[in-house]
């Protein structure tokens, strides 16, 4: 019945596309019209209705005639006439939507006037997958954007730009612009993470001056699968130094290694390693404990565990490489480095011993926040990619946004033909570069898929002996992937890569103009026509082949790297090939495979080819793409207790940013003080000596006149808090924000450390028939209350201990600290061990020589210097006592 529905008519999908290609041919009505005005014209016109536009529904009306501004803009500009279908797909991001278009379909040119259009009301951020994207893109499309009067701006790891017009060369550049002045642009590129990065770094800021993301309006998604879906499994957090681990990782290591496979039990799927009865036996024994799993050995077993996942469960050149002396994480998605990630909870130390690279200190979370949440913050949210169908559902209940799929310009008319399936690796192995050699000798171009580091070295190698011309594009040689890429739709090109060649890479047939034509000498009309003439040759042979060595666990990847070949109408080829012994059919492949090999004769060396197989490989990857949308589920119910938290926190940071804001946030704390003092008493308008001395503890400063009453309390803090204003005239305002703002961040952060070891374990609940979510939603929101109560009470304290000083004694001060910069700093314990010898020096001083007399002076001024440091201790540890007193 719900076919015949949609014969007559025609699926939702079919209905959507419909109702837009009425828009799209108003925007055609428009074209003869803007084609007589000149760019000026056309500049003006986007200026004055910037003016008009107040609200997204304004945009609304004048969609047909900013689409067609745009298409103008970049016929003249780029040389590109946007097609119908791009015009389409640039309307459902403008509404909000994924607009899913195939490889080749032009998404950045369709982002392009989707901006144009939504930057009359507001800045649009536009999300890369990667620094390099963001910056090629930016400058690819600037033309567009810079003649019609919009700024652009690009932010990378570490640096920002604005991208200007360098009339000399005739051509965009970009110069090195303050962040604040490139969130200013009317279109900023940049990664997911440097964009949810800054609005973390933003709520960690002292000074409003110093907040670079003032708006959250609209955000287009490039790859919206990659960094909404693949990417969300791992949240945005900034770190910092936590407390010396007391785990020496190395020795721990060691003794992981000396277990061996009888001793263990290993769960691929889940990466996890788990100790038998034998190895923990060698534990214990080694380490002379009688109960490996006694309570207070629990941190000893958690490093294990790390040692030996990080051992049996992480490959280097598969999961990290090691550079430097550093090990630096590969995106199992993209196969890009990740240089500033890190592995938590001790894992990344833990890969560190085994590399035998320094082992660098564990950190604590300061900010975080998940990629679904920083997301979802944005009030119009769009994305686009080749691959979204598969995830429309996640899309729908996580995001809220629709996936439409936008036609083709020309019929997609690529081969994609059925797996082959072959017994062993080394069988598949041969085979895979059998058929390289084979499309080489025809001079087709050939692109092979590798899912590690380590495969496409080994491919190489295999090259090199047979004499075959190649290039290897992987996450060690990165900085080569715009040349590797402009040259891989070339004459008998072979091109290794991992999955960074899968994901906003365009490989032209016959090279790149725009790559070959950066060499100044070459004739521009003559490479044209080399290239034209090679594309064609490169057609009559079948186009690009495409050679995928291993399916990964991902259908969107696979079909990612099978987009390569085949963009615009071009004619193209691609295989995959798969061994019994890959990753994916070991892990998660049925055991109707197996059988069905059995069935079906299988010889060695002989691949099987057959539909039935392929979809049992589909359904494989099901299996491990609802496992991973279950992570990311998880981690979104978690996250989405401490958003609640956030917003709080946050919100109250921003106020304190504000100069006005400040008073009355002072008043609040201190009415929050009275009232949680008075919820404790059953008669707080008759107080006890007992309930007094009890409360001035609670407060943590010194109160000299008595109160009988809360009420009483009251007025003494009020009139306590109007003298130390009065004391502070005009430092008032900058020294409560620093004041407040600093209390706030350090119990924020203990918060977060306590909610993550909550998370930790909760989930031990489950054995006591209570949901794991719920028994951390309600002891996450009994914690924050505790948190908040701490705060005031602290901040109040904070406010009132603390004393104005005079413009002399901040000279003075300034002036020993600029001399005590030009002296070396002690750990703790050194200091410690310099006092008690500056004591027996002192007393012993005859028994002494001169050198030793000066090494102790020299250590009474470097423990001199860190007196402030062990007040600031003490006075911490105070705060926690005063805390634990509140809880009881």
């Amino acid at each position: 019945m719900l076919n015949i529905i949609k014969k007559i008519f025609g699926s939702e999908n079919e209905r959507e596309v419909l109702r837009i290609k009425k828009i799209v041919e108003t925007v055609n009505s428009h074209e003869e019209d803007f084609a007589g005005k000149s760019i000026d014209n056309l500049r003006d016109r986007i200026f004055s209705l910037k003016q008009e536009v107040k609200n997204y529904e304004d945009i609304d009306s004048v969609i047909p005639e900013v689409m067609a501004i745009g298409r103008e803009a970049s016929k003249r500009m780029l040389g590109l006439r946007p097609f119908d279908v791009q015009i389409l797909g640039a309307i459902v991001l403008h509404e909000g939507k994924i607009a899913e278009m195939k490889t080749g379909e032009g998404k950045t040119l369709v982002a392009a006037l989707t901006v144009v259009l939504n930057s009359l009301f507001q800045s649009v951020h536009v999300v890369t997958v990667n620094d390099y994207l963001a910056r090629r893109d930016a400058l690819w499309m600037s033309p567009i954007y810079l003649s019609l009067g919009l700024t652009v701006g690009v932010l990378n790891n570490d640096k920002s730009y604005m991208v200007i017009a360098n009339n000399e060369k005739q051509e965009e550049e970009l110069i090195d612009s303050l962040r604040q002045e490139v969130y200013k642009c009317d279109v900023i590129y940049g990664t997911n993470s440097e964009f949810g990065f800054d609005y973390l770094r933003d709520n960690m800021k002292y000074s409003i001056e110093e907040v670079v993301q003032t708006s959250h309006s609209f955000a287009i998604v490039d790859e919206v699968d990659s960094i909404l879906i693949d990417e969300a499994r791992t949240p945005l957090i900034i770190s910092g130094p936590s407390d010396s681990s007391v785990i020496d990782y190395k020795q721990i290591n060691d003794l992981s290694k000396t277990l061996v496979d009888e001793d263990l039990t290993k769960d691929e799927k889940t990466k996890q390693v788990f100790i038998l009865d034998s190895g923990i036996e060698k534990i214990e024994k080694s380490l002379g404990l009688a109960n490996l799993y006694d309570p207070s050995n629990l941190i000893t077993l958690h490093a294990i565990n790390q040692a030996l996942r990080a051992i049996h469960m992480y490959e280097r050149d598969k999961d990290y490489v090691v550079q430097e002396n550093k090990i630096i994480i590969i995106d199992e998605f993209t196969g890009r480095l990740m240089p500033s990630r890190r592995w938590g909870e001790g894992l990344h130390q833990a890969v560190e011993a085994k590399e035998r690279v320094d082992v660098e200190e564990e950190n604590q979370t300061l900010a975080s926040i998940s990629i679904q949440n920083y997301f979802r913050m944005y009030n119009k949210l769009a994305g686009m990619t080749g691959t979204a169908d598969t995830e429309a559902l996640e899309f729908k209940n996580i995001y809220d946004l629709q996936v439409v799929v936008v036609p083709t310009n020309a019929p997609m008319i690529r081969e994609d033909l059925n797996d082959l399936i072959y017994r062993t690796e080394s069988e598949k192995f041969q085979a895979i570069l059998e058929n390289i050699v084979q499309f080489n000798q025809s001079r087709n171009p050939v692109l092979v898929g590798t899912i590690s580091v380590e495969k496409s070295v080994e491919f190489s190698v295999e090259l090199k002996k047979r004499n075959i011309v190649h290039q290897v594009l992987n996450a060690k040689n990165h900085e080569s992937e715009s040349e590797i890429i402009a040259q891989a739709g070339k004459l008998g090109a072979v091109t290794i890569a991992t999955n960074m060649a899968g994901r906003g890479t365009d490989i032209k047939l016959g090279g790149n103009i725009d790559f070959i034509l950066q060499d100044k000498s070459l004739n521009k009309n003559e490479i044209l026509s080399e290239i034209e003439n090679e594309k064609s040759e490169i057609l009559e042979l079948g186009g690009l082949i495409v050679l995928g060595t291993e399916r990964h666990e991902s259908r969107r990847i696979d079909n990612q790297l099978r987009g390569r070949s085949g963009r615009q109408g071009d004619p193209g080829r691609s295989q995959f090939f798969v061994s019994m012994e890959d990753d994916l059919m070991r892990l998660f492949g049925s055991e109707r495979i197996s059988s069905m090999m059995t069935k079906f004769g299988w010889k060695d060396g002989e691949p099987i080819e057959h539909k039935m197989i392929t979809g049992s490989l589909e359904n494989a990857q099901k299996k491990v793409e609802a496992r991973n949308f279950e992570m990311r589920k998880y981690l979104i119910e978690y996250d989405d207790v401490q958003n609640k938290q956030r917003e709080v926190i946050y919100g109250l940071r921003n106020k304190l940013l504000i100069d006005e804001e400040v008073s009355e946030i002072l008043t609040n704390i201190l009415d929050n003080v009275i009232q949680n003092i008075e919820v404790n008493f059953d008669d707080p308008d008759n107080l006890s000596d007992l309930d007094q001395e009890s409360i001035i503890n609670s407060l943590g400063f010194s109160i000299e006149e008595s109160f009988s009453s809360v009420s009483a309390l009251e007025n003494v803090i009020i009139k306590k808090v109007s003298e130390k204003t009065a004391s502070l005239g005009e430092h008032f305002i900058p020294v409560s924000k620093y004041i407040l703002i600093t209390t706030l961040d350090m119990t924020w952060k203990d918060h977060l450390l306590n909610m993550d070891y909550l998370r930790d374990s909760v989930g031990l609940r489950a054995y006591g028939q209570k949901n794991p979510l719920n028994e951390y939603k309600k002891e996450g929101f009994e914690m924050f209350k505790v948190m908040m109560e701490g705060l005031y009470f602290d901040a109040l304290k904070s406010f009132l201990i603390v004393e104005p000083i005079s413009n002399e004694e901040l000279e003075r001060l300034e002036s020993e600290r600029n001399k005590q910069e030009k002296v070396e700093f002690l750990s703790d314990t050194d200091i410690l061990e310099s006092e008690n010898d500056v004591d027996f020096v002192q007393k012993e001083e005859d028994n002494k020589n001169k050198d030793e007399e000066n090494r102790n002076k020299k250590l009474m001024n470097k423990a001199k210097m860190e007196k402030d440091k062990v007040k600031r201790r003490n006075l911490e540890k105070q705060k926690k006592k005063h805390k634990r007193k509140q809880r009881k």
